[in-house]
């Protein structure tokens, strides 16, 4: 069995670089203590303990219900460093070959799969064989195929898979979708999402086909992709789509550098989308209904998310990390059963793998490609 730095290096790569995109900021949390628990405790493995690895890491000391009890890694060095650092004993730290050992680890809830987009299919499949619930990073897979044969994979052995949607339990992003819901900004007509930032470094794994499966649009396109089916509130019927290219040494074939998108839903909404690796300064969702409209600028950075309604300013504080935030979320829907407000299980990875593969599809064709 091959390790994930042997598949890495197979393809090319020289380093995996930082997990978190550069459009996000690098702001490093200090770790703290624990908060009191509220409620049962999901004990977490962090599988991939890289750069976005490292921040999901530091927020969750501040959350409640979620605590790393187990780490998965195919660097001894990162195992013993982090193990001592979040308290993780040795019998709870694995690599790629000898995860599946989980099995026989009682101390072990769920896994967090961090790691590039391709590694994703097998990791998770296996993580669920072994006994744990999964959690999965977006995109969950490379594909819809890849992406049915793992909500299955959960559903045979009875465990639940979720993905890293963050910005699903994001406060000012609930009350934009509060007020769509509620009427207040009265039929929607149209969606605006704009996701982009200068990639840096041309060998990481992001702009590299086999590990990323794509390019802008596997990476920060799909917050664009996401965020306009939820904002909306319905399924796009037809995608078409558009790819610029302006550097084709750093974007080789394959890897999109900017890819803009269209959807259109049912109901006659159209979401009009871009995706881009070489642009900054793109992170804005607009949502515009007959009564009134919506704007989040940023939308999906680590925050703070900023927004205004046709009422004025959205203003509501957060505390804490999204990523904190996020987990004890999670932990609320593995051990509570909590139904979260828009969906982060499986399925709904899929959905945007579905519509993932249109747009490709449509760059390719030139036409416009139905969704079932």
């Amino acid at each position: 069995m091959n390790t994930r730095r042997d598949f890495i290096q197979k393809v090319g790569i020289s380093a995996l670089g930082l997990y978190a995109f550069q459009g996000l900021g690098a702001t490093v949390l200090s770790p703290l203590k624990h908060a009191a628990a509220n409620g049962p405790v999901l004990r977490v493995a962090l599988m991939g303990l890289g750069g976005y690895a490292t921040r999901v890491a530091e927020s969750m000391q501040q959350s409640k219900r979620a605590k790393i009890t187990g780490l998965i890694s195919g660097t001894p060095e990162k195992l013993k460093t982090w193990g001592e650092k979040y308290g993780v004993p040795e019998k709870s730290r694995y690599n790629y070959e000898n995860f599946d050992a989980l099995k026989n680890n009682p101390d072990i809830d769920a896994v967090y799969v961090i790691t590039p987009n391709a590694l994703h299919h097998d990791q998770v499949i296996r993580s669920a064989r072994a006994g744990k619930h999964v959690i999965c990073e977006k995109p969950m897979a490379l594909n819809a195929k890849e992406g049915r044969e793992m909500v299955d994979a959960c559903k045979k052995t009875g465990k639940q898979l979720l993905v890293g949607y963050r910005m699903h339990f994001e406060p000012l992003t609930l009350e934009v979708h509060r007020m769509r819901t509620d009427g207040e900004l009265g039929t929607i007509k149209f969606f605006q999402g704009l996701s982009g930032f200068r990639i840096g470094d041309p060998k990481q794994w992001r702009v590299n086909k086999a590990l990323a499966g794509g390019g802008a649009l596997m990476d920060i396109g799909i917050y664009a992709l996401n965020g306009c089916r939820y904002m909306v509130g319905e399924e796009p019927a037809w995608v078409t789509a558009q790819e610029t290219k302006t550097d084709p040494v750093k974007f080789r074939e394959g890897v999109d550098e900017t890819i803009t998108f269209q959807l259109g839903f049912p109901s006659g909404v159209i979401a009009s989308c871009l995706s881009s690796y070489n642009m900054n300064h793109l992170d804005r969702f607009f949502l515009n209904g007959e009564k009134g409209f919506a704007e989040l600028q940023p939308a999906s950075s680590y925050g703070p998310i900023k927004g205004r309604t046709h009422k004025g300013p959205l203003d509501i504080a957060t505390d804490r990390p999204q990523q904190a935030v996020q987990m004890d979320e999670m932990a609320a829907i593995i051990l509570d059963g909590k139904k979260p407000v828009i969906p982060v299980d499986g399925e709904e990875g899929l959905r945007d793998l579905v519509i993932i593969d249109a747009i490709y599809k449509a760059v390719k064709t030139g036409g416009k490609v139905q969704l079932a």
